[in-house]
């Protein structure tokens, strides 16, 4: 009697669910939810064909200098890399020598407390330190932000779909531009409000950040790379995909030898197949 109860309390609740599915995909064809400004005028991020893309991706150490060198003079006044330190540079073919001049010079200085006092202070970078962040704190952040909160860099391009490609397609010279005529007029709504920037290439069409790379020769390359506002952002996306993932290369020759042996373990399996049963009658 409990099993039959149980069975129909189960049949019944299946039901109700079944109802609910039923009327919600009913809902969805018969009256569908119209359309929005950003998913009629938002656009998928441009290929920025970087060097670490696809299976055999590598990344190219001069460009990722370069391109840490834009973080630096131009995202760096916002931006925090709390995930890297000074000494990962190595990895893109700094010296040490080089590593030690990049830190002590960074302009935003370690928070310490001075030993005499007790009291807050700041200290030179070294090596082993990660990046400081520009602000003390996220109010202090927002305070110079019109209260919008920068993000951290480190992982933007693992955290944003697409993201190296998302990168370059937001700051790029294709990024910011006037809203279209076109969307005010049939989204009246969706007008961009005073202190936002129209990107078509951000979530909502509407972005805080004012355009970082504003001209060409923003930054002067040491390598003499010509600086276009294209280069540096194709160049500065490169350089974040390096921080959010720093073992890249090391991944794709793990991901290459594994199916390698996979490869050749299925010709060995399939030889000791046919060896064990070469006497035995199919």
């Amino acid at each position: 009697m409990v099993r039959f109860i149980a069975m129909l309390v189960g049949a019944a609740f299946t039901f109700v669910l079944a109802l609910a599915l039923w009327g919600t995909i009913s809902t969805a064809i018969t009256d569908p939810a119209p359309e929005s400004a950003e998913h009629v005028f938002h656009l998928h991020p441009k290929d920025a064909e970087l060097s670490s893309a696809g299976f055999f991706g590598k990344f190219d150490d001069r460009q990722v200098q370069r391109g840490f060198q834009v973080f630096k003079e131009v995202c760096a006044a916002c931006h925090s890399l709390k995930y890297v330190a000074f000494r990962d540079l190595a990895e893109i073919g700094y010296s040490e020598r080089e590593i030690k001049a990049v830190a002590g010079q960074w302009v935003i200085e370690q928070p310490s407390v001075n030993p005499d006092t007790g009291e807050a202070a700041t200290r030179k970078n070294v090596a082993s330190d990660r990046f400081p962040s520009p602000f003390a704190n996220e109010v202090a952040a927002r305070a110079a932000n019109n209260n919008a909160l920068p993000p951290d860099l480190s992982l933007i391009a693992k955290a944003r779909h697409d993201g190296a490609n998302y990168v370059y397609s937001l700051i790029g010279p294709d990024g910011y531009r006037p809203q279209p005529a076109a969307l005010v007029k049939e989204f009246p709504g969706a007008k961009t409000p005073p202190g936002l920037h129209y990107n078509p290439y951000f979530a909502n069409l509407n972005i805080a950040m004012p355009p970082p790379l504003t001209a060409d020769g923003q930054v002067t390359y040491t390598d003499g790379t010509r600086a276009t506002r294209d280069q540096m952002a194709k160049d500065v996306s490169a350089f974040l995909t390096w921080t959010a993932e720093p073992k890249l290369e090391s991944r794709h020759g793990a991901g290459f030898a594994a199916v390698i042996f996979i490869v050749i373990f299925c010709f060995l399996a399939w030889g000791a197949y046919q060896n064990v049963w070469r006497d035995v009658k199919h």
